[in-house]
């Protein structure tokens, strides 16, 4: 009997640990569906785009995408959310021409509650920088920019949505380079299942006020959190099919988008 019963205790100990880290996982998974969660998360998001530029070359990048939530005080945060872009791209500038290098690094900070409005509402705001630490004049706009961002949405049961917005005026660099004024709009939802696999549609469209164009990739992506070992990630992939390009050097058709997020929760 004593035998037995320390099979069903471990039995039912062992079943508890794998229903709390499902949970777990599924709480994380939510979390990555906001952008301003108290989550520390660093994503590899590599894009490959193809038909772009006069010869129809072919562009890939690697945004590194670290994000650190920062105490504010008892009641509020400051999340920031940083893009380094890696990019290689051939026959895009210049037919026969390759570029590879980091191009310019975007930085934003979001003061944001930690508790959401009596509403349900989840809302965060602050300044968007634009850093020209390209390494190739194709990869920058030799440009410093700045401007404001925010973001706004609920989450509610399995289903989170809302909008992340930003505006960047370049105030500073190169004279003979072209004005930067451009608007970002991204619209997205997100369902999330019981296994931590979470559905993710999202558009990120780009207006360029100085040109009057418009850039608008959709994005169709599964991701599943899991864990290897102790790490927590979230590995992904899907695919982005632009919609709309009026830039005369603009993307078209479709793309791929591959995705992996470690994960650092509190403990």
């Amino acid at each position: 009997m004593k035998t037995n019963q320390i099979y069903h205790s471990l039995f039912f100990t062992l079943l508890y640990s794998v229903h709390a880290l499902a949970d777990d996982n599924v709480s994380l998974a939510n979390k990555l569906n906001n952008p301003i969660a108290n989550l520390i998360s660093v994503p590899f998001q590599f894009d490959v785009d193809d038909q772009v530029g006069p010869s129809n070359g072919i562009k890939s990048t690697l945004n590194v995408q670290p994000v650190i939530p920062i105490p504010l005080s008892d009641d509020a945060l400051v999340i920031s959310r940083t893009i380094i872009p890696f990019s290689y791209q051939n026959d895009v500038a210049q037919k026969g021409q390759s570029q590879f290098g980091m191009g310019d690094i975007t930085q934003s900070f979001f003061y944001s509650p930690k508790d959401p409005t009596k509403n349900g509402l989840i809302w965060g705001g602050g300044p968007v920088l634009l850093l020209p630490t390209g390494m190739d004049s194709a990869l920058s706009a030799r440009k410093w920019g700045a401007g404001p961002t925010a973001v706004f949405l609920k989450q509610t049961g399995s289903w989170t949505y809302g909008a992340l917005l930003n505006h960047i005026w370049d105030y500073a660099g190169k004279k003979d380079g072209k004005h930067i004024s451009n608007s970002f709009i991204q619209p997205f939802v997100s369902w999330t299942s019981s296994q931590a696999v979470s559905v993710i549609v999202n558009t990120e469209s780009t207006y360029d006020w100085t040109e009057n164009e418009w850039s608008i990739p959709m994005n169709l992506m599964l991701a599943k959190v899991t864990r290897i070992g102790n790490q927590a990630i979230q590995v992904g992939g899907g695919f982005r099919y632009w919609a709309k390009s009026t830039a005369e050097n603009g993307p078209e058709g479709l793309g791929l988008r591959l995705k992996i997020t470690l994960l650092f929760p509190e403990k």
